[in-house]
């Protein structure tokens, strides 16, 4: 396979992907013969906010975690309501902070923003994720977590149901 059959293979994976299987890049020939392709389609309305931030922006409004974390661990919804479906919210921990061992109903997209943390799952596995690292957390699967090194972690999350934070009995090693 050349680059250029890799490059539309995955052009057409991330069109699946992302739920858009009618990509205009991939329109079949009809359709062009048709002289469609060539047509400006016109945007669907616009159904939400448009939002730029990043975690120093001062007018994020953090709150505490939920409590079974501890203090000094906050969150900011930055999209959507985490108590109704789709959400994206930011947390951030102090250096050394260790978040009990949890699971939630909504798979996490997490995206290290800031500082390295590592997550421990029930069966053993570590991830650790320096900044720009991201991992896809399954629903359901148990997962403790802490903010490692010498500064405070902050962490994109993207949850695709209502957010709940069940706590579980600790794992072998505590955490």
């Amino acid at each position: 396979m050349n680059a250029t059959d890799r490059s539309l293979l995955i052009l057409v994976i991330a069109c699946l992907a992302l739920g858009l299987g009618g990509c205009a890049a991939f329109r079949n020939e009809d359709d062009a013969a048709k002289g469609e392709a060539a047509e400006a389609k016109t945007p669907p309305p616009v159904t939400g906010s448009l939002i730029t931030t990043s975690p120093d922006d001062p007018k994020l409004s953090w709150g505490a975690c939920p409590d079974i974390f501890p203090k000094g661990c906050e969150v900011t919804v930055l999209s959507g309501d985490p108590a109704k479906g789709a959400s994206d919210v930011y947390l951030r921990a102090p250096a050394g902070t260790n978040l009990q061992k949890h699971w939630h109903t909504s798979a996490e997209h997490v995206v290290t923003v800031r500082g390295k943390f590592s997550v421990t799952f029930e069966d053993g596995r570590k991830a650790s994720l320096d900044q720009g690292a991201y991992t896809l957390i399954p629903g359901g699967m148990p997962h403790s977590a802490r903010c490692e090194g010498p500064e405070a972690c902050v962490f994109f999350i993207g949850f695709e149901k209502p957010v709940d934070a069940v706590a579980t009995t600790p794992m072998a090693d505590g955490k």
